[in-house]
């Protein structure tokens, strides 16, 4: 079983890298900033894409998680309001993983793998407690993106939400650890199938409104 994951440096997806590696899978650890035998894959970069898809050429791939991904408007209002911050977000969190998937499709069909888009639950329509303007936009954006994948590609696609987590990312205070998050969320992809293509699902194993 070959697994491609990207934003597997640190957090959640180099949690999920080695969890797979532990159980005996090949893991394809897809990175900005690659060490050793890691893949190289900026997704703000369309030329690492061609790459990736180079690279992958003959490849079968079982599943392909699009971790990848920045909170990067945690600052004042004035911040969140500027068209660089606006932009980033949506080049990381909602294009970078379109191209993604866009680049390792073949592979995916060749082994009839999945599709798993590392969501929030903060991009879900039905909560809007305020702020995080572009990190909440961006992830209702990928929700959606997710959702029309899963209608158009004969391959399952599920969107999740791993939790708030303590990573760099989700801060000390988050409410559940790495290794709660992981454990749920291969379960979480285990489950995926064509039946279930579409879902939006936390890593308990609960839907989270759209």
């Amino acid at each position: 079983m070959t697994i491609l994951v990207t934003g597997a440096s640190r957090g959640i997806g180099h949690a999920l890298a080695l969890a797979y590696e532990a159980a005996g899978r090949r893991v394809i650890r897809a990175n900005r900033n690659p060490v050793g035998d890691q893949w190289r894959l900026d997704v703000t970069r369309p030329a690492d894409f061609d790459a990736l898809r180079d690279r992958l050429e003959g490849e079968s791939l079982d599943l392909l998680v699009c971790n990848a991904g920045i909170y990067n408007d945690e600052a004042s209002a004035d911040a969140q309001r500027t068209a660089e911050l606006w932009a980033q977000a949506f080049a990381v969190n909602v294009t970078g993983a379109f191209l993604t998937v866009q680049a390792c499709l073949p592979a995916l069909r060749r082994g009839g793998g999945k599709i798993a888009l590392i969501g929030s639950a903060m991009g879900s329509d039905q909560r809007a407690p305020g702020g995080s303007y572009a990190y909440r936009a961006s992830k209702a954006a990928l929700l959606n993106l997710g959702r029309n994948l899963a209608t158009d590609l004969d391959l399952p696609v599920g969107i999740y939400h791993p939790g708030w987590v303590r990573t760099d990312m989700g801060g000390a205070g988050a409410e559940i650890d790495v290794r709660q998050s992981v454990a749920g969320l291969i379960q979480r992809f285990a489950e995926l199938d064509t039946d279930s293509s579409g879902c939006f699902r936390a890593f308990d194993g609960s839907s989270v409104p759209f």
